[in-house]
């Protein structure tokens, strides 16, 4: 015979009874009461803040199960329990396939002219005018819950709301892509992602699927070469470039069509990590660009990027080296230049993450009249796929009934009906032809103002068959590396090195070495070494005899661009108790000329008292500031907190990571104890600045424009 367990002493509770409510007031006080187990009840204060079930229906309480008795089964007819949970199991929707981990935000573009002259688009007709716009950045490779800076090419989409439709401009980071034809993205996606056997490694390439997949597709080596090289670790969503990838057309009122490709520039330059930060700011921070992001926007320095335009025709397209269609190439800058022709502004974070960036939908196949496709195979089947994956991911066709995927401009249509529909039609009339008349009849065609796609002439036989103008795989591959300053084919080198060392079968490595051979037989002789291989492999045979007499494109390169400014970036200052309040809030004062932001990091959270007296506060506890999360930094310290500094660990790896990754470090003479115990003391060289002297603040933000000393060996 069971024995009954003894019930525990009830606490002492107010439930049971209806508690007292005071009147409604602007302050709406929290009322809290105490339940039968013990737990916490907060009781609304009147209509307006109690809590209802997605019918409405007032729910009593949030806290227990309806079950018979004090511990019984529960009951199948409690409606609110059935509901809740059957949405916290469902609230999940399937994560994208690729771009799975992404951050977005509202903002606008603004037209600087009129182009007129060669779109129709109502989004270039008038100077100045404002459109909104949502974008959303991601990585590629990883799932959701995967790190931000992974080595990975970065989504780049921009949802703008047009007078005439919604225009998705769905692109990278980097303007070409692994593979020509869309018929091979399942594969490139299967051999990227975690391996099926295994499960792993996440949000990585550097491992024997994808490099025995790539070796075997030579048309990959050239996106090799950035996704090698610091644009696949940006320091920021902020400083990063744009493309839209393919090539699009533009078409004018009078019919007349030209070739365009898109660029998005970051108007506060661009600029990446280096691989060991990389690996440590995952460490320390997964969430390290959405934290940017946010912080920059909510803190009001909006991010911005100018929109370029490449803009040619059938002439040019034909005498071009490389075909216009073929996703692997690009147009130098330098032989086609870049027009700008506006701005896109970020000023605005989303309200609900799930509501806005999870359920954002970009399709490449969203265009406005004005804007046509061309016959690039990739942007073919991107344009069929896209809708395909939103119908499933989104759980049927009424997606676009999503707030956040609704356009802006009036809409009207015939489609009914599927799974979540929220706008249906009103009415007797679901088709079209029709011969009812007034508001009853429904919308019609506009033959006039309606989409119009540009009438290009099109023949030749049904085939599966690749252009020849597709053939040569390497010699843009080439031109990207010899466009690179010392430094960054150096990171190139130690990337490959890196990726390919992790790769157990040694005919992959053989393989891609000897592609590499074929785009610059340098880099390959690096890669060799780098790996150990007692000889180089032959060069691979290539479709096309590479061409390494194309002119270097400066553009291409990170470095070469040089800022004026530290705007934007983010010092990071570490202080101890005593230290010189002078040259704290000198270095504070100059650093808000230059409009960055520093954060303070001291030995605990509380902050520290400086010579002065000052109480100043911490953004970061030691420890839980490393240096890697910021572009520059500086140590002031008293004697006896230096002293301190230098038999702490977490100090230690502070100033020796920063001079490691060449970053400027201000300091003052009492922060001798701490070089001295990280054995840098004999290293100083120009990249250090003495924060001691009058102006030395100012000197110092300077200095920090050029992002990092490179000449430090």
């Amino acid at each position: 015979m069971a024995v009954p367990r003894k019930p525990a002493a009830k606490p002492k509770t107010r439930r049971g009874r209806q508690p007292a409510r005071p009147a409604a007031a602007k302050s709406r006080p929290t009322v809290t009461d105490t339940g039968n187990g013990g737990e916490t009840h907060q009781v609304a204060t009147g209509v307006s803040d109690r809590l209802t079930t997605q019918q409405g229906v007032p729910v009593a309480d949030d806290q227990n199960t309806l079950r018979v008795g004090e511990r019984g089964p529960a009951l199948l007819e409690d409606f609110h329990f059935r509901e809740k949970i059957f949405h916290f199991d469902h609230e999940r929707i399937p994560e994208r396939v690729v771009h799975a981990r992404g951050y977005a935000a509202h903002g606008f573009f603004e037209n600087y002219e009129s182009l007129s002259d060669i779109t129709r688009a109502d989004i270039f007709q008038r100077r100045g005018e404002r459109t909104q716009a949502f974008v959303r950045f991601s990585t590629v490779a990883g799932s959701k819950g995967s790190v931000d800076l992974a080595r990975d090419v970065r989504g780049f989409a921009v949802k703008l709301y047009t007078k005439e439709g919604n225009w998705d401009l769905v692109g990278n980071n980097i303007p070409v892509f692994f593979i020509q034809d869309a018929i091979k993205f399942p594969d490139i996606i299967h051999a990227v992602k975690p391996e099926p056997d295994r499960g792993f490694p996440q949000a990585q390439s550097a491992h024997d699927n994808f490099w025995d997949f790539v070796s075997l597709m030579p048309e990959s080596t050239h996106m090799l070469m950035w996704v090698m090289s610091d644009r696949a670790i940006p320091r920021s969503f902020r400083f990063m470039e744009g493309f839209a990838v393919h090539t699009f057309r533009f078409v004018n009122a009078a019919g007349e069509s030209r070739f365009v490709k898109f660029h998005w520039k970051p108007k506060q330059g661009m600029q990446s990590v280096l691989w060991d930060e990389a690996v440590k700011i995952n460490g320390a921070d997964p969430d390290f660009h959405r934290r940017d992001l946010w912080n920059a926007i909510t803190s009001g320095d909006f991010p911005e990027w100018e929109l370029g335009l490449q803009v040619f025709d059938d002439a040019f397209a034909d005498s071009f080296e490389f075909d216009v269609l073929d996703p692997t190439k690009i147009i130098p800058e330098e032989v086609l230049p870049v027009r700008p022709v506006g701005r896109l502004v970020l000023d605005r974070m989303v309200d609900n993450f799930f509501a806005e960036t999870e359920q954002v939908a970009f399709c490449t196949q969203n265009i406005v009249p004005g804007v046509d496709f061309t016959n690039d195979p990739l942007l073919q089947g991107r344009n069929f796929s896209y809708l395909d994956t939103q119908i499933k991911r989104l759980g049927g066709p009424n997606f676009t009934q999503l707030p956040i995927n609704a356009p802006k401009c009036p809409f009207a249509h015939f489609q009914q009906d599927g799974h979540m529909a929220m706008m249906n039609p009103v009415g007797r009339v679901n088709f079209e032809p029709n011969s009812y008349t007034g508001d009853e009849r429904g919308p019609r065609e506009d033959p006039d103002g309606g989409f119009p796609s540009f009438p290009a002439p099109e023949g030749g036989d049904k085939r599966r068959l690749r252009a020849s103008s597709f053939a040569d795989h390497y010699s843009q591959a080439g031109l990207f590396y010899r466009s690179q300053t010392a430094v960054e084919q150096q990171h190139i080198a130690d990337a490959f090195t890196f990726e390919l060392s992790k790769v157990e079968r040694t005919e992959i490595r053989e393989r891609m070495v000897a592609n590499l051979r074929n785009a610059d037989d340098d880099l390959a002789h690096r890669v060799a070494a780098g790996l150990g291989m007692a000889t180089v492999p032959r060069p691979s045979e290539p479709a096309v005899t590479p061409d390494h007499s194309l002119l270097a494109s400066p553009a291409l390169s990170i470095l070469l661009r040089e800022l004026d400014s530290f705007a934007g970036r983010k010092f990071g200052l570490l202080v101890t108790d005593g230290a010189p309040a002078a040259v704290v809030k000198a270095l504070t004062a100059a650093v808000r000329a230059e409009k960055a932001v520093l954060e303070v990091i001291a030995p605990t959270i509380d902050g520290v008292d400086l010579d002065d007296g000052t109480h100043l506060p911490a953004q970061q506890m030691l420890g839980g500031g490393p240096s890697v999360v910021y572009d520059a930094v500086a140590v002031v310290a008293s004697a006896e907190g230096a002293a301190t500094l230098a038999e702490t660990p977490a100090a230690k790896d502070f100033v020796t990571d920063a001079h490691n990754h060449k970053k400027f470090v201000g300091h003052v003479p009492a922060i001798s104890a701490l070089l001295a115990a990280t054995g840098l003391a004999d290293k100083i060289d120009d990249g250090y600045v003495d924060l001691s002297g009058r102006g030395a603040g100012k000197r110092f933000v300077e200095a920090c424009r050029a992002v990092r000393h490179w000449e430090r060996l």
